[in-house]
């Protein structure tokens, strides 16, 4: 800005970004009066209008800290300015109420507890001390109790909590932290707690801090309370107590998957892992996220429940994110009590979480003792994020939710107003338009009406915040998928008319590229491993590479298909896959064999007979089942209870070897007519002659994951000679792998080829939706105009 040398400026500016919820009005306010300038500031549906007036010099800086210095939880991705005529006012500068206008602005995040409000919330001659809901214009709900743009107090769940006297004085004035903070409440006149006892366990209903000492002892005592947060409900028990930790599981029918856990701080998360200096600023970042963290085996440590994560070597902790979660695990005084819970979603496995009170009466009804909830409503259900931080420090989600959404993407390509709905697995739509995309939060696997109405509720919420009227919908090429059936109904209504469908690997390098800022001009090299995918010939894919760009894709290569039996019904037996795949590649089944010791003798005449008929059986080339297979042959994992158990336990056993074994079991290659055909058939001839000479399992498991990543390498070696292409993306659900993706990053990058990882996107069907929406508006009919 160029400011002429006398007289008075007046300055419209129109900023734009996550400007909303973050305290920039009261920033506004402050920096405008510590230069003495008149004007005022207001919230838009497209952002915050200010109109600054004064001497040039004034305004002039006003600019420029405005821009180098906003706040901390601010995203300002651009600033408009114009120059107005001066009116000559005096009067102060001014916080108007929000205008009503067309346009969009970002949302931030719900974010954790600040540090100025937790030490209000233990300081005893604070009005605050100990309220559940303390929280200012740093910290607290913002995504999940908007209820429509501008960000203002009456269009948040907030409404119907009218301020007190004491909030009033806070909220009006410029001085406190408080001001213009939209959830601001006292004990006086804010949301309440109370605790609700299940019927006949001999606990008294109560409110507020009996209602959190009650809960507290309950714990303490092995019980198992269902938590109101932010997004949801949470499952809580002592993650220390086994018996409670049984009785969770057992009720929520988790099967075996890993729990997370909930420190009191960041000492205990030390007594029970060993975090690094990276892992430690993620876990007390205002984002708070479940962090995969590698337990701790040092003498003395707190030892979790066995049951917490059995067969892992990884724990998933998260730090207290909210002042509920402060007070349950206790300030310092409070009565001995669990410093370390179970925290998990609320809900039974496989359903969506929880967030309606009533419905958390009835849902929850045979999993808790007792139910800690309040009066303020929930606008979206939003999970806890999650994600590991890799060896250089780089970080890798794996589940993008709560502290995460509804942060803005920006495009490398511009989009149609579109609504992609993502995959059936780990479902989380995408919103675009323009260069950005906004994610929903994490809903979970599409398996039963409610988790179906809680997409379609989350897509609801989706668009009233960012105001994107799709023109367009594209879903998974499946045509057996929920979300598919459902994009098609909600394309019904669209002048389009259809979704477009994308297939699904494709969306997968899609994903990639986009997060990576690619034009998508020239193709990449897409290495896409996962579980299933609808492919182009009507089997199962999961093991491909493909030549791609935003516009179409060609399978180079892809693992040699085996019969997949039972279907997907199928995959819950990685005993049955093994057999299918050693069938595959024309080797025997040893009765000494693991995989065939799992199997009951008339199971092993049904499979035979399916295999040699082809009854019941399906052709796949997933790499997924291919762990699966490796997993159950190693005498690791024969019946899954979660999906990915045998992968990830195969993944756990080789991590026990990685540094003590440097073999690669080799992969074969067959060329043709179509793509390049990666055997395991050799893989698995190596691996039973190291079986029957007594190597242990962690070593096979190792020698597994090094074999198929020098099989990437070589695929891709091949590929580049090919094509002369050089940029390699990896991406899918397998690259959720640490010891695969870190392998195969390492020797591609030995080979002089640029590797690119997801980060802020998941590398699962979590962030499909993300290559739906660029490859939906790359197809020729849909392409952006103008």
């Amino acid at each position: 800005m160029t400011a002429p040398a006398t007289g008075t400026v007046r300055r419209r500016l129109t900023v734009h970004g996550t400007v909303q919820g973050v305290g920039f009005r009261p920033y506004v306010h402050r920096l405008a009066a510590d230069l003495a300038l008149a004007g005022f500031v207001s919230n838009t549906a497209s952002g915050v209008l200010i109109e600054v007036e004064g001497p040039p010099d004034g305004v002039l800086r006003f600019c420029d800290r405005l821009a180098q210095q906003p706040p901390p939880l601010a995203a300002v991705t651009g600033i408009g300015h114009e120059d107005l005529p001066a009116t000559g006012t005096t009067d102060p500068f001014a916080i108007r109420p929000s205008a009503h206008s067309t346009g969009r602005t970002q949302l931030p995040p719900d974010t954790a507890t600040c540090a100025d409000c937790l030490r209000e919330l233990a300081d005893p001659a604070d009005r605050r001390h100990r309220h559940p809901f303390i929280t200012c214009t740093h910290c607290g709900p913002r995504f999940t109790i908007a209820t429509a743009m501008p960000y203002d107090r009456p269009a948040t769940t907030m409404a119907g909590f009218p301020l007190c006297p004491a909030c009033a004085r806070e909220y009006a004035d410029p001085a406190d932290r408080r001001f213009h903070a939209q959830p601001v409440a006292c004990p006086d006149c804010g949301p309440r707690l109370r605790l609700v006892p299940a019927p006949g366990s001999g606990t008294r209903p109560a409110r507020d801090g009996e209602a959190l000492a009650a809960a507290r002892a309950l714990l303490a005592a092995g019980g198992v309370v269902a938590v109101k947060g932010v997004g949801g409900y949470h499952l809580a028990c002592d993650a220390t107590d086994a018996r409670a930790v049984a009785t969770l599981r057992a009720r929520k029918e988790r099967g075996g998957k890993a729990f997370a856990v909930m420190c009191r701080d960041l000492g205990t998360v030390r007594q029970i892992a060993d975090p690094t200096a990276r892992e430690e600023a993620v876990l007390t970042g205002p984002r708070r996220p479940i962090v995969l963290l590698r337990r701790t085996t040092r003498p003395g440590a707190l030892r979790l429940a066995a049951q917490v994560c059995p067969g892992s070597p990884h724990v998933g902790v998260l730090l207290p994110y909210t002042p509920v979660h402060t007070l349950l695990l206790g300030l310092p005084g409070d009565p001995p009590g669990p410093r370390v819970l179970v925290m998990t979603s609320g809900n039974r496995s496989g359903e969506p979480i929880v967030t309606d009170d009533d419905e958390a009466l009835t849902r929850l009804a045979a999993i808790a003792d007792a139910w800690l909830t309040h009066d303020r409503p929930i606008a979206c259900p939003c999970d806890d994020s999650v994600l590991k931080v890799r060896p250089d420090g780089t970080e890798q989600l794996l589940r993008r939710s709560r502290g995460y959404v509804p942060r803005p993407l920006r495009l490398p390509v511009p989009v149609r107003p579109a609504l992609a709905v993502g995959g059936d697995l780990k479902n989380a739509p995408c919103l675009g338009e323009g260069d950005l995309a906004w994610f929903g939060p994490h809903i979970g696997d599409m398996g039963d009406l409610a988790t179906l109405e809680a997409a379609r509720r989350a897509e609801r919420h989706l668009l009233r915040l960012t105001g994107v009227t799709p023109e367009l919908v594209a879903a998974d090429r499946h045509p057996g998928y929920h979300c598919a059936r459902r994009a098609r109904e909600r394309a019904a209504g669209l002048p389009v008319g259809e979704p477009v469908l994308v297939q699904h690997h494709h969306a997968h390098i899609a994903s990639a590229m986009a997060e990576h800022g690619l034009e998508g001009t020239t193709p990449v090299i897409g290495v896409a491993f996962d579980g299933t995918g609808y492919g182009d010939d009507g089997t199962v894919w999961g093991g491909e590479v493909l030549l791609a760009d935003y516009t179409g894709h060609r399978r180079f290569a892809r693992l040699t298909p085996a019969p997949l039996p039972g279907g997907d019904a199928g995959v819950a037996n990685p005993c049955r896959l093994a057999l299918a795949r050693l069938w595959a590649a024309g080797l025997p089944w040893d009765p000494g064999l693991p995989s065939v010791a799992a199997c009951a003798p008339e199971e092993l005449t049904v499979l035979r007979r399916q295999l040699e008929r082809g009854l019941a059986c399906v052709q796949t080339s997933s790499a997924g089942r291919l762990f699966d297979a490796v997993s159950s042959l190693v005498g690791v994992c024969h019946r899954a209870g979660y999906e990915a158990q045998a992968a990830l336990e195969l993944e756990a056993a080789a991590t026990e070897a990685q540094d003590a074994d440097s073999a690669a079991y080799p992969f074969g290659f067959t060329g043709g007519p179509g793509p390049l055909d990666c055997d395991p058939a050799p893989m698995l001839r190596a691996l039973l002659a190291d079986q029957r000479r007594g190597t242990p399992a962690p070593v096979l498991a190792a020698r597994f994951h090094r074999g198929l990543a020098h099989a990437v390498a070589e695929i891709c070696r091949r590929a580049r000679a090919a094509t002369g292409l050089t940029t390699v993306v990896l991406s899918g659900g397998v690259f959720a792998n640490g010891l695969l993706e870190e392998e195969c990053a390492a020797l591609l990058a030995a080979d002089g080829l640029t590797v690119l990882r997801h980060g802020e996107v998941p590398a699962n069907d979590g962030g499909l939706a993300l290559g739906q929406l660029v490859v939906a508006a790359h197809t020729p009919r849909h392409a952006p105009t103008g």
